[in-house]
């Protein structure tokens, strides 16, 4: 049975996503990653574009509802939270047994400038919540009960 994570955001339009589809790219035959938001947006554009850099096609992805998941009863073993620091407060809580942890990561919808300049600020993001993904998988393979 695989470890079930989700990830959770504002919008679930960016940061969620791209930490979903690594996680399941990257670890698919143990982890089951899915992603939400507590108010769900529109998709990135930017986020598409850096994630088919990756050979990750987010372009048909939908954002989903944290609100949804609840109804539906849904459980996670990880719960982990990606909304900016100053947005931390606002970031959702999904209830649960699941662990409970929050890496921080800048909002992509916030960032300013010429597109070029957007989505090279999109790529820091995408490789530093990569590289996150791909801690924290190895943290828990060498810990896998915690």
């Amino acid at each position: 049975m695989k470890t079930k994570v989700l990830f959770v955001c504002i919008h679930n339009s960016a940061r969620s996503q791209m930490a979903e589809a690594f996680m399941n790219r990257y670890r698919g035959d143990e982890y089951e990653a899915q992603s939400a938001g507590l108010e769900p947006g529109t998709l990135n554009p930017l986020v598409v574009e850096a994630m088919a850099e990756e050979g990750i096609d987010l372009a048909h992805a939908q954002t989903k509802s944290v609100a949804e998941m609840i109804e539906r009863g849904e459980q996670f073993d990880h719960i982990i939270t990606v909304c900016d620091e100053t947005s931390a407060e606002r970031c959702p809580v999904f209830p649960g047994s699941g662990s409970r942890v929050h890496w921080g990561f800048p909002d992509p919808s916030q960032f300013q400038g010429t597109h070029a300049e957007k989505l090279a600020a999109v790529r820091e993001v995408r490789d530093a919540i990569a590289q996150r993904v791909h801690e924290w998988c190895e943290e828990k393979s060498v810990t896998p009960h915690q």
